[in-house]
């Protein structure tokens, strides 16, 4: 099965219902890195730049979003990156592939503050079996937030379980920050952040 657009920047795939050809999207074969909800692509073309010898894959359902992250990877050139409009906990469980993701990244999932609208959060047991089915071995899933709440909602949830191991979070002022992570920042605003590995 081929990929529609594999030329492209935005991936469209032929079939929503079968898993990503990953071999397809790419013109070379790289250790994949995802970026679930990634906004207008700061951070995805922050890393894809950085990291050439990767691939990255950005996840973001509002078209004006995907749209301004084409727009920045071609002003960048680059090879290795692309995104998907799609919502993500759909596009992790059902488009990609078992073992087929080095990295997730989750950056500022929405905390839904209120009690009433914790069960959206998008950290939670079904979720994490979805991530922990498609990593690698050893494959990591890197989280942060700026809301103290959902962190401890965050740590609860995954520390709890015996398939993923909390490991130190490497210091690198290199690291891209997000569009929400410069605001948070310029407030003051601490950064939380948990790095789990799959065991």
């Amino acid at each position: 099965m081929k990929s529609s657009k594999t030329s492209e920047i935005e991936w469209i795939p032929d079939n929503y219902f079968e898993p990503m050809p990953v071999d397809l999207v790419y013109p070379r074969i790289a250790p994949l890195e995802v970026d679930i909800g990634c906004g207008e692509g700061s951070f995805l073309v922050g890393m894809a730049a950085q990291f050439p010898d990767r691939n990255f894959f950005g996840i973001e359902r509002l078209l004006g979003r995907v749209r301004k992250v084409c727009r920045r990877v071609t002003a960048r050139a680059l090879k290795n990156a692309r995104v998907l409009r799609l919502e993500s906990t759909y596009t992790v469980q059902y488009l990609l592939p078992a073992e087929s993701v080095s990295v997730f990244h989750l950056m500022f999932p929405d905390p839904w503050p209120k009690r009433k609208h914790h069960a959206r959060r998008i950290v939670s047991d079904p979720f994490l079996d979805t991530i922990h089915t498609a990593l690698i071995a050893n494959g990591e899933l890197r989280l942060t937030t700026d809301d103290a709440d959902y962190f401890a909602h965050m740590q609860s949830v995954c520390l709890a379980r015996a398939d993923f191991e909390a490991i130190p979070w490497p210091e690198d002022p290199e690291y891209p920050q997000t569009d929400f992570e410069r605001g948070f920042r310029a407030q003051g605003l601490p950064i939380h952040r948990l790095l789990l590995r799959k065991i």
